[in-house]
């Protein structure tokens, strides 16, 4: 699937507490920027986002699941919200709700799921996804993204 003239998209993992930013809020806006991000590793996940790229919305907190798939679209650019100026941020739009969503608990029970990011970095808010893994997990969740 060519994106933007690139072969193919990548694939990432979004966290939010519910309590601060949930899915419905991101579905009722349809698209925000994900502002907020103060971890280094996690800042330089978003300067790898390309237009086009796919996420997860993943409510963390006491729900722990991926409840949403949302689409990459405005590429890496400074945090309003950041004083110090060496942070940034991505737009992205909401795609679809996964029909089930899908709880930690049960990524983890897959022995196919046990080397993501996910389960490896648990307090990083954005992270990498493989494309296997996108896959068993949109399977997972009845959905075709």
């Amino acid at each position: 699937m060519a994106v933007s003239g690139r072969l193919s998209i990548a694939y990432w993992i979004m966290k939010s507490e519910p309590e601060t930013y949930a899915w419905a809020e991101m579905v009722r806006d349809k698209r925000t920027h994900w502002d907020g991000v103060r971890n280094y590793q996690a800042s330089n996940n978003m300067k790898a986002m390309k237009r086009g790229d796919r996420a997860f919305f993943y409510h963390s907190g006491k729900e722990r699941r991926i409840v949403g798939v949302v689409e990459v679209v405005r590429e890496y650019y400074p945090d309003h919200t950041d004083e110090s100026g060496r942070f940034g941020m991505v737009d992205v739009k909401a795609l679809m709700a996964l029909d089930t969503p899908v709880a930690l608990s049960d990524i983890k029970a897959d022995e196919k799921l046990g080397g993501i990011a996910l389960v490896r970095q648990s307090r990083l808010s954005v992270s990498p996804f493989d494309a296997r893994s996108w896959k068993r997990i949109c399977r997972m969740g009845g959905i075709d993204a």
